[in-house]
């Protein structure tokens, strides 16, 4: 499951990232980067017991008090820094892109199409021992 999110993750950002002052290798590069440090993110708050963290994210909360959010714009623009970027460039490239990135996602955890199938909070939380996906389940119908 983590391994497809997090496929899909980079494919985004390649598509919202192909214009950049990057080469296409550092692009890519850049993009698995980031997708990989959300994806780490993740699976860090549902250890922690951050579940609705994680809820909010894929259920249309706010994603500016969002702790994954606000990490994963924060990873991106480090490394896109690192990639050779200026400061200013990153972080106007991870504002653009990291709110596009969560919506894409979010996209096929709403999704009814039986290909999107396994994009839902209780595969996700398979990591955390006990009921703790079915709860997520309820809480996102719960927030629509």
């Amino acid at each position: 499951m983590f391994e497809n999110l997090k496929r899909l993750a980079i494919q985004k950002l390649m598509e919202k990232m192909a214009g950049n002052a990057l080469s296409s290798a550092a692009t890519g590069e850049a993009a698995e980067e980031g997708a990989g440090a959300m994806m780490e993110t993740i699976k860090n708050k549902l250890a922690g017991g951050q579940m609705s963290q994680v809820t909010e994210l894929f259920s249309g909360g706010n994603l500016e008090s969002n702790e994954i959010f606000q990490s994963a714009k924060q990873k991106l623009t480090q490394v896109l820094e690192s990639k050779g970027m200026s400061s200013e460039e990153a972080q106007a490239e991870a504002e653009a892109t990291t709110p596009d990135l969560i919506s894409g996602l979010k996209e096929k955890f709403d999704s009814s199409e039986a290909a999107d199938a396994e994009f839902d909070l209780s595969s996700i939380t398979k990591l955390i021992p006990g009921n703790a996906g079915d709860l997520l389940n309820k809480a996102k119908n719960l927030l629509g």
